[in-house]
């Protein structure tokens, strides 16, 4: 039995032979199944590849308009920076004239009240000489004359004769002492 079974077997059924009704079902189901994922999974991968696309190139169009910003930002500080440090470099020049020009004016307010003072000094030594002086000769006339009036034995009391004589006597010494 087991030879005629399996005779029948293998006349029903060979592993090569093609089964035509299978091999159509099996063609019209993956037709189908190609279909169904053109039609509705193709589509969907597109859009979210498209989607995922587009957040890409919105993410490094943001990033480059960031960095856009980020290089603006930075090269105004550069700027705001430089701008900063000349007008401190100005403002120390600035300052370094006003001293030098305010150290010159104390200089020369210095100097013309010194000179001020001296001619001041030197006004008043001159008076006060010429007072010393002029009483001197008072002193000296007057010491001159008892002096002659003793010497000549006259006196030398009038005021005309005393103050000509006086001048006479000065005016001798001084010409004696140059």
């Amino acid at each position: 039995m087991y030879p005629t079974l399996l005779a029948a077997a293998a006349e029903e059924h060979s592993p090569l032979a093609v089964v035509w009704s299978e091999l159509v079902l099996g063609l019209v189901v993956f037709a189908i199944v190609v279909f169904a994922i053109k039609k509705y999974v193709v589509p969907n991968f597109e859009k979210a590849y498209a989607d995922r696309t587009a957040a890409i190139e919105g993410g490094i169009e943001q990033a480059e308009s960031a960095q856009k910003e980020a290089k603006a930002a930075l090269d105004k500080y550069t700027a705001q920076l430089a701008e900063s440090r000349h007008e401190a470099t100005a403002i120390r020049e600035e300052a370094k004239e006003q001293g030098a020009q305010i150290i010159a004016e104390l200089r020369a307010q210095a100097q013309a009240e010194a000179e001020r003072i001296t001619s001041t000094a030197h006004a008043q030594v001159e008076a006060e000489r010429a007072q010393v002086l002029a009483q001197l000769k008072g002193e000296v006339g007057s010491m001159a004359t008892q002096l002659a009036g003793r010497i000549v034995g006259e006196s030398l009391e009038d005021d005309a004769r005393q103050k000509r004589t006086v001048e006479r006597f000065i005016a001798e010494l001084e010409e004696s002492a140059n």
